[in-house]
């Protein structure tokens, strides 16, 4: 109950489905029938208690954190086992459970700042929702979209049936299926940007995502992470083309104009995308007054809340993905006008209009690229936001972001900006530090 109420809430704070999506309550179930999951979700569950409690003896606390991780490593390889080798579709329930429990593992380790498994659990996760989409299930030639729905519909139906009549509740693993593949896509989409390579499941974005203006995609970012579909989209189509201009470069026949045309309609889109969500307020139903309305008041409320700030969470993204679009089209210029404007943006709203604070904990990658090209005037205000967020301990990555930020600061003047990117920037703490 301390992961429901008070973790998971904390971890995903825009994530909450309605009570005819069935809420929460596929956690809740998966926890009691998987061994996999409830063993991921302890590991994090009686860390983040002890800090709650204030206990004392950290390194206590830490080896049995320890422990109980390697005790999940140890049922998730034995999962694995099991599906390996074998037809997936006679294990499609465990897999969906396993890509869940891989998610699960791999964020707790990210809060904790034990990156050294990041590679490990991204390529599983990646591998297991390939095999999921390519599966005898779905049907390859209709597009990732018509695979990815013939995979939830063979997950169901529910393991509990409502008696009411026409009442349909996704089952537990057609839950999870959706929220960790919902977070895998993001962390491909932020692991590319790290590593200068296109995302590895970048040939379904279009399908899954939906076009920058489609209302009813596969795959729904902003219900699970609060930034709407086109900001992140467009975050692909960036990584894209500095894989293409790295490689260009390399073979040294890169076409300057061409680079200039690709980055056109990706600078288009976005702009043309912010000013629309600048202009447009945000409207949400306020539903009726029937007995489901009356039960469901609390879930409207938060959705209300979550509607109004993603609109300003996906304009930070969009301020960042501008910032990102500049240095790989002109290089290292935090002199620009353009990206002064958009780092002034990016700053501006995550100070004055992203509400309580603690959110920046789920911005962290637009924080962090802004962060390395601000002004030496804006520093002290970037590393009171990192300093003011306590206790530090739950607040890992926002600290290894100011850590990243720190070393571009330091080396501003001393070293040679010719060859300097935010790979670059984001490698110099490691191979793969997700920002998420």
């Amino acid at each position: 109950m301390f992961y429901l109420e008070h973790l998971f809430p904390f971890l995903f704070p825009f994530y909450c489905p309605s009570l005819d999506q069935g809420s929460r309550a596929w956690i809740l179930e998966l926890m009691i029938s998987s061994p996999v999951v409830r063993q991921a979700t302890l590991c994090q569950s009686s860390y983040f208690f002890s800090l709650a409690r204030g206990t004392a003896n950290h390194d206590v606390v830490w080896e049995t954190v320890l422990t109980q991780t390697r005790d999940a490593f140890g049922v998730l390889r034995l999962a694995l086992q099991v599906i390996d080798g074998s037809d997936i579709t006679e294990h499609l329930h465990g897999a969906a459970r396993i890509m869940a429990s891989i998610m699960q593992v791999q964020r707790f380790e990210i809060a904790v700042l034990s990156l050294d498994n990041c590679q490990a659990h991204l390529n599983a996760a990646l591998a297991l929702f390939r095999q999921l989409l390519h599966s005898s299930g779905a049907t390859e030639a209709t597009g990732p979209s018509s695979s990815f729905n013939a995979v939830i519909s063979r997950l169901g139906p529910p393991s509990w049936i409502l008696s009411a009549p026409g009442v349909q509740v996704p089952s537990a693993e057609q839950a999870a299926f959706r929220f960790s593949s919902t977070i895998l896509i993001l962390d491909d989409i932020i692991a590319s940007t790290v590593l200068q390579q296109q995302p590895r499941l970048y040939e379904y974005h279009q399908s899954l995502l939906g076009s920058v203006d489609s209302n009813d995609p596969t795959i729904n970012f902003e219900a699970t992470v609060g930034c709407q579909n086109w900001a992140l989209l467009q975050i692909g189509k960036i990584a894209v083309l500095d894989t293409w201009k790295q490689r260009c470069k390399r073979a040294g026949n890169l076409d300057v104009m061409e680079l200039v045309h690709r980055a056109t309609a990706i600078k288009n889109s976005l702009e043309t995308h912010l000013i629309r969500l600048e202009t447009n307020p945000v409207i949400v139903s306020e539903g009726g007054n029937s007995l489901l309305d009356v039960f469901t008041a609390n879930y409207r409320q938060q959705s209300k809340t979550s509607a109004s700030q993603s609109s300003l969470v996906t304009r930070v993204w969009a301020h960042a993905a501008l910032i990102y679009l500049f240095v790989v089209v002109s290089g290292w210029q935090p002199a620009s006008v353009d990206v002064r404007f958009h780092v002034g943006r990016t700053i501006e709203l995550l100070t004055h209009q992203i509400s309580p604070p603690a959110l920046l904990r789920t911005m962290v990658w637009p924080f962090c690229v802004a962060g390395c090209l601000a002004e030496p005037a804006q520093e002290a205000h970037l590393r009171g936001m990192v300093e003011a967020l306590q206790p530090p301990s739950i607040f890992g990555t926002v600290r290894k972001a100011l850590e990243i930020m720190d070393d571009v600061w330091r080396n501003r003047d001393v070293e040679d900006t010719t060859n300097r990117d935010l790979a670059t920037c984001f490698r110099s703490q490691g191979d793969l530090v997700l920002l998420v």
